[in-house]
């Protein structure tokens, strides 16, 4: 199998922000509505139809144009696609996946880098 195998599109755009409170109200203004609020990170999630944005603070290039930290894309079975992502010779920021008590029962993710430092998420939610 290949890397590509294992993700079916996106699943979250991650934005640094200097407060969660101003954060949410901006996005609901928009027309979002929160849909995880996670103490552990200080981290919401704020969704509208197919668009997850996640937030939390505490990230060095907020306030800054274009600060978007990541994109993460919705992975089927993230310790195969990591598997996949060395063989595959991708530029590794994880050489693990890693764990979050975020959802219901977790998640497990990676990250590479693009070029240019674009940072890609690779992340399966635990179900």
């Amino acid at each position: 199998m290949a890397l590509t195998d294992y993700f079916s599109g996106l699943q979250h755009v991650g934005i640094p922000a200097s407060s969660l409170a101003e954060s949410e109200a901006f996005w609901t203004k928009l027309g979002f509505e929160k849909i995880g609020d996670f103490p552990v990170g200080n981290v919401i999630f704020m969704k509208r139809q197919n668009l997850v944005i996640e937030a939390w603070t505490g990230d060095e290039i907020v306030g800054k144009p274009g600060a978007i930290n990541h994109i993460s894309l919705d992975v089927t079975d993230a310790d195969a696609a990591l598997v996949e992502a060395k063989k595959e010779g991708f530029n590794l920021i994880d050489n693990e996946v890693q764990h979050l008590p975020f959802w219901d029962k977790g998640i497990k993710f990676f990250n590479v880098q693009g070029p240019d430092g674009v940072i890609v998420e690779f992340c399966e939610i635990v179900e």
